[in-house]
């Protein structure tokens, strides 16, 4: 599925199932608070915190699309066309960083 279609799937669950997006300022805090959930079962997973008793068997895949899905609605709300945004960063990237990670000691 392209990002376009990702942001006409949602589009149509919003407003079949959502009745209407949530206005701009509070999926800003959705995503800031999906994030965090994301982060949460990272750090405890990968870093050094340790799960608590009954959250072992949380799925990060699960908060990933949670962060997608409201990023997408966050892009939809506001006009942004996420492929022509992601084609446009990476084109951005690659003239930036076309070397720096190559060249960077610490990578290898």
């Amino acid at each position: 599925m392209s990002l376009q279609e990702t942001q006409s799937l949602i589009d149509t669950w919003i407003k079949t199932h959502g009745v209407r997006y949530f206005n701009e300022l509070t999926n800003m805090t959705l995503l800031t608070e999906e994030v965090g959930e994301l982060a949460r079962i990272m750090a405890r997973k990968y870093g050094e915190q340790s799960f608590k008793a009954g959250e072992e068997n949380q799925d990060a895949g699960d908060e990933m699309a949670d962060v997608l899905f409201v990023l997408v609605c966050l892009a939809n709300q506001t006009g942004v066309d996420l492929q022509e945004a992601l084609n446009r960063n990476l084109e951005k990237k690659t003239r930036r960083d076309q070397n720096r990670h190559k060249d960077n000691e610490k990578l290898r």
